[in-house]
């Protein structure tokens, strides 16, 4: 068994800057437009190019700014009323294009997200932002509707800070298909280099940027959609990082030495997610817009069985649309326990009675049958939906499963063109971040997060408050009440949180991954001259 990685503090490490890191992937990103997007491969690239304001502490604390380090501001002062925020710009901050990074970039960006033509996934959580002024060219001030706990997170973590100059004559309905998306100009420590669509992206050290260069020259994002083939390119040494690992693999670094294994905290957490409106519409789906349905089939699902199966003892089941990580207590959270007596009562009484040789379920002649729609790269997900197929057939309900590529997965999540599907989401390092993916708000945007439109004024109100309260225990009983009454509704089945696994060769060094993503801080990551291999001979992109 591989041990768990002693990464070096990059403190530590010779301050001779160089290297390649070739980082294994299975998608492609889908867009490299901060605004537009919330896949995580994306993000993973995106914080590389792009910066915040400020960047969060490691303890994670998202109450006032305390522990908040500067990132593209370097400094910010609050108003005696806490009602704005002046961010001080840093005065040598360069898009990768050399012009200067100014206030009304920052401005700009706030206005971007909240354009609902814009269809940002996170413009919701910026609610309690009531506008950006430029005070002068490198002062930005945040005014606030009222002083709330998270308003400092909401001005910086929620948004990477865009170039107005580039993007502002594209009209926000078509900024999507824009080409920005696929060759991104930043402000951050790497710069981006070029896109080869299903094979490759590769980002440069920006060399002379405000915050100093990246330590690496490169990093490379190679795409092998097929699992193992990336698993034999991290043991032949192709790629240097590999963060998918299943529970199967782990046991085989053992005989690789020169491969390290982390794991780590999640922000993570994987649920079958129910449509309750159906055919890409706001009208009720014609099997779960009926919330006793949707809590027979919970009641049928052996949720514990299914984690076994798949992750032996290496996850744990999610209570609630929340990772344990955000949730410090969470006894009498959870949903119903695996029940196939009360389960098979409730689906009789709604008139889904066995019928025929086979014993599946019908009403009114019409067969109780939907469809689990799937990423064709998660293996787990595809897995998870086999067995769910299994237990469901055991009570009568017909599954059939739908194995789709990627980029129509997504599309069709955009478009709620599904029964149920089986997604996974990292979140925020805040439980607020559930208004995002849960939200009634994001329910009825076109683009919103919310797939499975679930709308529920009282868990919306619950969130609202537990985001207001400045006591921390208070602010966790508000999101426990909105966790039970979501659990109650059934919009989903929570049934698997991962830890973070990742495989890194042993001549990298860094500092141990955080729970926001192992790839934040990549700019600090390093290798020494002695342990460096021909690739890493390939200078960065020349100073501008």
């Amino acid at each position: 068994m591989a041990t768990l990685a002693a990464c070096a503090d990059p403190g530590s490490a010779s301050d001779t800057t160089g290297g390649t890191v070739v980082v294994a992937t299975q998608t492609d990103p889908d867009i490299l437009l901060p605004a537009i997007t919330n896949q995580q491969q994306s993000l993973m690239v995106i914080e590389q190019l792009f910066d915040r304001l400020a960047d969060i502490g490691d303890n994670l604390n998202t109450v006032g700014d305390a522990g908040f380090k500067p990132r593209l501001a370097r400094s910010w002062s609050w108003a005696g009323d806490s009602l704005s925020i002046a961010f001080a710009i840093n005065p040598f901050a360069r898009w990768h294009d050399s012009q200067p990074v100014r206030a009304s970039d920052v401005r700009f960006t706030f206005q971007l997200y909240v354009d609902t033509l814009t269809a940002a996934p996170f413009g919701s959580l910026l609610a309690g932002i009531d506008s950006v002024t430029v005070r002068d060219s490198l002062t930005a001030v945040f005014w606030f509707k009222r002083r709330t706990p998270q308003q400092f997170f909401d001005a910086t973590y929620q948004m990477f800070i865009h170039p107005e100059h580039l993007l502002r004559d594209i009209a926000r309905d078509q900024l999507r298909t824009a080409s920005f998306g696929r060759h991104p100009v930043g402000s951050g420590r790497f710069r981006f280099v070029k896109w080869d669509a299903d094979s490759r992206l590769e980002l440069a050290s920006d060399t002379a940027n405000y915050a100093g260069r990246a330590r690496l020259d490169r990093v490379i994002f190679s795409k092998t959609a097929d699992y193992q083939a990336a698993v034999n390119k991290l043991f032949t040494h192709e790629v240097d990082v590999f963060d998918n690992l299943r529970p199967e693999t782990v046991p085989l670094l053992a005989a690789h030495p020169e491969l390290h294994f982390a794991s780590y905290p999640s922000l993570s957490y994987g649920f079958l997610q129910f449509a309750l409106r159906g055919n890409g519409t706001m009208r009720q789906h014609p099997l779960f817009g009926d919330a006793a349905l949707r809590r027979a089939i919970v009641l049928a699902t052996d949720r514990q069985s299914l984690l076994r199966s798949i992750f032996d003892s290496l996850a744990t089941l999610p209570v609630a649309p929340a990772p344990r990580a955000l949730i410090p207590d969470d006894s009498g959270l959870g949903q119903a326990p695996f029940d196939p007596v009360a389960s098979s009562q409730l689906l009789d009484s709604l008139g889904w009675l066995r019928s025929g040789a086979d014993g599946m379920r019908m009403r009114r002649g019409t067969p109780l049958r939907f469809g689990i729609m799937v990423p064709s790269v998660s293996r787990n997900r595809v897995r998870f939906a086999t067995l769910l197929q299994a237990q469901m057939r055991s009570a009568g309900i017909q599954v059939a499963i739908e194995t789709v590529e990627p980029a129509v997965f997504i599309e069709r999540l955009k478009n709620r063109t599904f029964d149920t599907v089986i997604n996974a989401l990292t979140t925020d390092p805040t439980p607020t971040s559930v208004r995002q993916s849960w939200g009634s708000a994001t329910a009825l945007q076109k683009d919103g997060a919310n797939h499975g439109a679930y709308m529920n004024p009282l868990f919306d109100a619950l969130v609202d408050s537990g985001t207001a309260a400045w006591s921390p225990a208070a602010s966790r009983r508000y999101f426990a009440r909105a966790y039970r009454v979501m659990n109650a509704d059934t919009p989903a089945i929570w049934l698997y949180e991962p830890p973070n696994a990742i495989a890194t060769h042993a001549r990298l060094q860094f500092s141990k991954p955080r729970a926001i993503g192992w790839w934040v801080g990549l700019a600090e990551w390093s290798i020494p001259p002695a342990q460096r291999i021909a690739r890493d001979r390939v200078s960065a992109t020349p100073k501008r």
